[in-house]
């Protein structure tokens, strides 16, 4: 997989890229910038990226929220599953972030993030909508439904 940087393609990141990658991520001149230097460290592969783009999902910025969920999704990482099922449980939270938390904890597969996942798609107050994909996500997986109860 390859990464843009700076108007750069790599195959790696040049030694020190990822901390380079990880202060625009953190604070870069505006929301694109950010968003882009979260994708890198999603596609970078670098476990040293885990802790500050799990950070983002605290973010004020919706689409650095979004990237992150993203990018931890790629990273795939256990780390962070208690970062995502909190994005995934959030009902404050934006549709599309939720979404991309359940779709992170997909690919991540340890078993917290299968247990968070079942956890969300048995409460029955939560969104039906994101409840089902959450269902179909799990059987993506070969993760067994949790029943609903008698």
């Amino acid at each position: 997989m390859s990464l843009e940087w700076q108007g750069q393609e790599y195959s790696v990141l040049p030694r020190g890229g990822v901390y380079d990658l990880i202060s625009a991520a953190q604070s870069g001149a505006d929301s694109e910038t950010r968003q882009r230097a979260v994708a890198a460290l999603g596609k970078s592969g670098d476990p040293r990226a885990v802790r500050p783009v799990a950070d983002l999902l605290y973010d004020a910025d919706p689409e650095i929220r979004l990237a992150s969920a993203i990018a931890l999704g790629l990273l795939r990482s256990g780390r962070p599953v208690d970062d995502l099922v909190a994005r995934l449980r959030d009902r404050t939270e934006h549709a599309a972030i939720r979404e991309q938390a359940a779709v992170a904890l997909t690919a991540i597969r340890s078993t917290g993030a299968v247990c968070g996942l079942r956890e969300f798609a048995a409460d029955g107050n939560e969104d039906d909508a994101l409840r089902t994909r959450t269902e179909n996500l799990l059987k993506g997986i070969g993760a067994k439904e949790m029943s609903s109860g008698p």
